[in-house]
């Protein structure tokens, strides 16, 4: 992967982590609105855990993709 590359995907991954972020607050108050009311979280609790699945996911992937770049672009350079 060239680094044009590498920086494309790294934006994409870093908006999904935003939304990712925006997704579980937004679940939070969601749940606590529930509780609120005193009807049964359960089904609002397992979305929270999958969008804190797969924000995890999204987390690993940008990391992966600061390295990648990071190394890529310390690499030196043929002149």
């Amino acid at each position: 992967m060239d680094i044009d590359m590498i920086e494309q995907h790294l934006t994409l991954a870093r908006e999904h982590v935003a939304l990712g972020e925006r997704h579980i607050a937004r679940q939070h108050e969601i749940i606590a609105q529930i509780r609120l009311r005193g009807a049964d979280t359960d089904e609002a609790e397992r979305l929270l855990v999958a969008f804190e699945h797969s924000q995890a996911m999204h987390l690993s992937h940008r990391d992966r993709l600061e390295l990648q770049l990071t190394e890529f672009r310390a690499r030196p350079r043929n002149s």
